[in-house]
């Protein structure tokens, strides 16, 4: 029962080897699209086998959902994974062992996922238990057409889930992890512009699916945070997770990460927001929106 894996990737050299000799543990059919990197992700991935293509970068939706419709995938289980993770080997032996006695009816399963920031487990603050859908019968999952925060959503079937864990341990510098959410706080900005003001269509098959964590995670998103005021919600988003679900009880690193990703990113994204509105100086015709979002970020909005 063979499993296919797609890989996304750019500028990946860090972490493209480690992931790829991992994956040799369930499969050799691995697909990488890479966005043209600039270093030697691509040649790394080719010692190993992995089939490479490149395709220019727009969002990560677009992305995967170019290579569901592109890479020649003949296995019958398709599975997402990012660079910057690696099975633990229980898991590696559950797909290995499972994977083939998977009911019929069943087109989707579940993983958990364990975070590492500065070599720390982050076990508190919401972030543990993290399950993902991250495997799926082929032809039986597209992606969430979203600019930030997109889930694999099935067309039919159940799901079921696995017990051991995928590990998602970036070895970059916390300058780079800036950079990265600096990106990121602008892709969440127009997904909160939209919420708003409704300039684009709305994917909202994650609402309608029987996912229930990535629901209420999303229902949270856009029926509550969204409806609060931006001075106060990422602070009393940070309090939410420090306190309430023992984000202290993390450490030091457990500090500097919740306190970045969960206060400092959050009013990044708010302040961003509240940039652009000052620049719609009152005009929030779609046209306006769509020509401020490429004259100014570089983002093209069908």
């Amino acid at each position: 029962m063979g499993i296919s894996v797609i890989i996304l990737t750019y500028n990946e050299t860090k972490h493209i080897g480690r992931c790829l000799e991992n994956l040799r543990g369930i499969t050799d059919d691995i697909f990488i699209i890479d966005a043209y990197s600039t270093d030697n992700t691509v040649e790394i991935a080719k010692q190993y086998g992995a089939k490479v293509y490149q395709h220019k970068w727009v969002n990560y939706a677009v992305q995967f959902q170019w290579a569901l419709d592109n890479c020649p995938v003949s296995t019958p289980w398709v599975m997402r994974m990012d660079a910057d993770e690696y099975l633990e080997p229980p898991l590696i032996t559950e797909i290995n062992t499972h994977l083939a006695t998977v009911p019929e009816e069943v087109s989707g399963i579940y993983i958990r996922r364990k975070v590492f920031f500065k070599n720390k487990w982050i076990r508190h603050g919401g972030f543990y238990p993290h399950t993902l859908l991250r495997i799926w019968r082929k032809g039986k999952g597209s992606i969430e057409q979203r600019w930030m925060d997109e889930h694999i959503v099935l067309s039919e079937g159940k799901t079921t889930m696995f017990k051991e864990h995928i590990v998602d341990h970036n070895l970059n510098s916390i300058h780079w992890w800036v950079n990265k959410h600096n990106n990121y706080a602008i892709r969440e900005m127009v997904d909160l512009l939209n919420i708003k003001y409704g300039f684009m269509g709305t994917d909202g098959r994650l609402l309608e699916s029987n996912d229930p964590q990535a629901k209420r995670k999303r229902f949270l998103k856009e029926k509550v945070y969204s409806s609060m005021r931006p001075s106060m919600r990422a602070l009393l988003y940070f309090i939410f997770r420090y306190v309430m679900r023992l984000g202290f009880l993390d450490g030091y690193q457990g500090f500097i990460f919740h306190f970045m990703q969960g206060y400092w990113y959050r009013l990044l994204v708010d302040v961003n927001v509240q940039e652009f509105e000052e620049k719609l100086n009152g005009n929030s015709s779609r046209e306006q929106l769509v020509a401020l979002l490429k004259r100014d970020y570089n983002i093209v909005v069908e």
